[in-house]
């Protein structure tokens, strides 16, 4: 790769100095008497900079306001979240981010050629939002959301308009904000992709086409725009060492010291979204997660280039948060947190609203937020399983947990206020926590199915770790009949709760979507509802079932049981049969 300019040497200097910023909790960051210290500055000449390094490090941790602003539609109501207030952000940054991802699509608010001018009103609530967000002490980094699949897509089929379009857009944004105070960043684009390009060369070439046109519109706009933070996206926000490549030498060309990289991460796919049997973090998961860190690293970070994961999670709360398991995506953010954080990069949390309850103010899983925040400055212990099944029908027997300690010591379990007794309530030996079948017989006393308790353990660092002590029976499916846009299989779950679900051809073969693998993906192919007794397969399931055939489904739960059910489909309708 081509060598950098003495400016960008002079950021590679300073990273030498302040490598680990990002792992820094907030409160290391403020003065002693409580207030904030400014984010460190380098002088060059007679003028006193930022670099980028240091920029992006005060970024950590991120937050993003998503499906609002970004929202297609009349409105930043148009996908259900509220108009954004300055208490709203307000509340955001109490949580600890110090930085907020504005996403924007203005598509709708634009008018045609040649001028593409975008509504004043728009971008004045734009501006404000900004604004308000500034005040509240965020770094703020706005961007061209959505447009990316509206009409950024046709570059290589109408490559001049397209262009021409996106020059006026980031002409107008850049005009608005050429004043604006450098805590203020510009993403190029989200997540951009071509259709009809000839191939990934030819993908390569637009992107740096867009990226190097933005770099040049705001530059030129003059203002604070001449050395503010900008941000360029690899192809699709990806981050295969291809496409880090490509970006790569979009930077060596620009040779401008107030750049970052950013890409998306939202895990390991088949774990992402709970298909294929991925249903616990296990090491694919962990290979994939430590590879792209040490790939983004590598390519970037150790170059002086900050990176900001602008965007993680996991595609599965696309659906539904609880697509994947409670005590298996808490490990994959624990991971998640210390792993960009040992690697210095920073990171911005997606919420399109499931998160953060904007109407409330309230965390809607307290648990997750928890376990994410912890992890900006610390590691917290992990164990094997957040849950102990008890059958109801057999004699309580001890329940063994392997715990991952991270380097602390267990001091405590907790069944609500009262402290567990080591030695007689539970067992520690090396990794191995034992509770013992006196203590659940107790916890699970009184009858019925479902969590009977919940176990807190303490660390001597890091947060808690639940156990949910669940007393259960084998689940019971009825037989049902209904049509390829959906069958409705009444459900019996005794407590337990679905982990997964297979579908073979009763000749062989798997059945349903993604028939590479015999196991469907959550909340896609099949859905449980747990208080509503059912297990609902939608036409999406069906639509990969072939006509006049017999599939077999296991259905597997949490506690290891499972169970078998037939469906046998002919034409549009579907009759299924308890196994």
């Amino acid at each position: 790769m081509k060598s950098r300019s003495r400016g960008f040497l002079t950021a590679l200097t300073s990273l030498a100095v302040l490598v680990g910023l990002a792992a820094v909790p907030t409160s290391a960051l403020a003065g002693e008497d409580g207030t904030d210290e400014e984010t460190p500055r380098e002088t060059v000449g007679d003028v006193t900079t930022t670099s980028a390094m240091d920029m992006v490090a005060a970024m950590q941790p991120g937050w993003n306001l998503g499906n609002t602003l970004d929202a297609v539609g009349s409105d930043e109501t148009a996908w259900g979240n509220p108009r954004v207030t300055r208490q709203q952000l307000a509340a955001i940054r109490a949580q600890g981010f110090e930085s907020i991802r504005i996403p924007v699509t203005w598509s709708a608010q634009q008018g045609g050629a040649p001028d593409y001018t975008i509504d004043q009103s728009y971008l004045d609530r734009v501006e404000e939002v900004v604004d308000q967000a500034l005040d509240e002490g965020f770094h703020v980094m706005i961007n061209i959301h959505h447009d990316s699949w509206q009409w950024i897509m046709n570059l290589p089929r109408n490559h001049d308009t397209v262009m021409a379009r996106y020059t006026a857009s980031w002409e107008q944004i850049a005009e608005t904000f050429r004043d604006a105070p450098p805590e203020l960043s510009f993403e190029s684009v989200n997540e951009p992709y071509f259709e009809g390009s000839s191939g990934a060369a030819h993908d390569a070439e637009l992107l740096h086409d867009l990226n190097t046109t933005f770099h040049g519109i705001v530059r030129d706009s003059g203002g604070n725009n001449a050395d503010r933070l900008l941000v360029l996206t690899t192809l699709h926000a990806a981050h295969e060492q291809e496409r880090l490549d490509e970006l790569a030498e979009t930077f060596d060309e620009l040779d401008d010291p107030n750049l970052a990289a950013t890409i998306h991460y939202y895990g390991f796919w088949p774990f992402s979204v709970n298909v294929a049997g991925y249903t616990r973090y296990e090491q694919d998961s962990r290979r994939d997660m430590v590879e792209t860190f040490d790939r983004l690293h590598d390519t970037f970070v150790s170059r002086g280039i900050p990176v900001i994961i602008g965007e993680y999670g996991l595609l599965g709360f696309d659906r539904h948060t609880g697509t994947v398991q409670q005590g298996e995506k808490l490990k994959f953010f624990e991971d998640f947190g210390n792993r960009a954080r040992a690697r210095d990069l920073t990171t911005m949390w997606w919420d399109n609203g499931q998160h953060f309850n904007r109407n409330s103010l309230t965390w809607n899983d307290p648990t997750l937020y928890r376990r994410i925040s912890t992890s900006w400055t610390t590691a917290s212990a992990t164990a094997s399983t957040d849950q102990i099944f008890v059958r109801g029908s057999r004699p309580v027997t001890d329940a063994e947990i392997t715990l991952d300690t991270t380097g602390h010591t267990l001091t405590a379990v907790r069944h609500g206020a009262r402290q567990l007794t080591r030695g007689t309530d539970y067992t520690v030996n090396g990794d191995r926590l034992t509770v013992s079948a006196a203590t659940l017989t107790r916890l699970t006393a009184g009858g019925g199915q479902g969590v009977k308790a919940t176990l807190t353990l303490e660390f001597s660092g890091g947060a808690p770790w639940d156990v949910r002590v669940i007393t259960h029976r084998t689940p019971r499916l009825s037989n049902a009949s209904g049509t390829t846009n959906s069958l409705v299989i009444p459900t019996r779950f005794n407590g337990d709760q679905l982990a997964t679900m297979e579908a073979v051809y009763a000749d062989g073969g798997n059945a349903g979507p993604h028939d590479w693998t015999s196991f469907k993906e959550f909340e896609a192919a099949f859905s449980p509802d747990y208080e509503a007794g059912r297990i609902t397969l939608p036409s999406a399931f069906f639509n990969g079932v072939r006509n006049n055939s017999t599939v077999n489904l296991t259905f597997h739960f949490w506690s290891g049981d499972t169970v078998t059910y037939t469906l046998t489909r002919s034409g549009g309708t579907v009759t299924g049969t308890a196994g």
